[in-house]
């Protein structure tokens, strides 16, 4: 992910009307990047789905009704649990693909059962979490404030099942190959980290607005202001 982040950068920084830079283009084999199908796909889900939940955390923003204690989920102690599974899960499928580059390959297979484990408890705990919030009388049609919020995890939850349908092909393929056959699957592997890197990052951001973004911040920011 970092040399990806770094070749774009890196081509984005580039200054093709200068006479060295010209004579780098000229003598380019025309291939920019290397990517595989897989990332390649991964990479477009990314820019779709960006948009989808920048959508939602706009709404967020902007729809957040007056007298609402915008900590009140915050205040719930599945969402924290949900959040450290998710963590757990983006740093077993790293250590995969690490393992992977290294030519570890003894413990592959455990770490691939681990992921799916711990996803699919990521899942049950939303849904709990659901279920706990209707309990208490908040349902998605209550105010702006949980619309937004059981929107966002449905449509996380979503693109979690799809990147667990693509896990159990891959692993179901990898149970079925020798360790010495495991690097026929690094591409998916490696496509497959970084779309549960990515799962992370958008469920962080999220987590991050509804703690920052609430009534005693804006408070404290106002009286800084005055």
């Amino acid at each position: 992910m970092r040399s990806l982040l770094k070749k774009i950068f890196g081509t984005l920084a580039q200054k093709p009307w200068e006479t060295d830079q010209a004579a780098i283009d000229a003598n380019h084999s025309g291939q920019t990047f290397n990517l595989s199908n897989q990332m390649s796909a991964v990479i477009i889900i990314f820019g779709v789905s960006s948009v989808l939940f920048s959508l939602i955390f706009t709404g967020y923003l902007y729809s957040l009704p007056p007298g609402q204690d915008t900590t009140f989920i915050l205040k719930t102690n599945l969402l924290w649990i949900n959040t450290l599974v998710l963590i757990l899960v983006t740093y077993f499928f790293d250590k995969i693909r690490r393992d992977f580059n290294n030519n570890l390959t003894n413990k592959i297979r455990k770490n691939l059962i681990v992921v799916g484990a711990l996803s699919y408890l990521f899942l049950l705990l939303q849904l709990l979490l659901w279920y706990q919030l209707m309990l208490d009388g908040n349902y998605v049609s209550t105010n702006t404030y949980f619309s937004s919020f059981y929107f966002f995890t449905a449509l996380h939850g979503v693109h979690l099942l799809g990147g667990l349908f693509f896990w159990g092909k891959v692993t179901s393929k990898l149970f079925k190959l020798d360790e010495k056959d495991y690097k026929n699957e690094k591409k998916n592997i490696n496509a497959l980290s970084v779309y549960w890197l990515f799962l992370f990052i958008v469920w962080f951001f999220f987590f991050a607005i509804m703690f920052f973004y609430n009534d005693a911040v804006l408070a404290w920011c106002k009286s800084l202001i005055s």
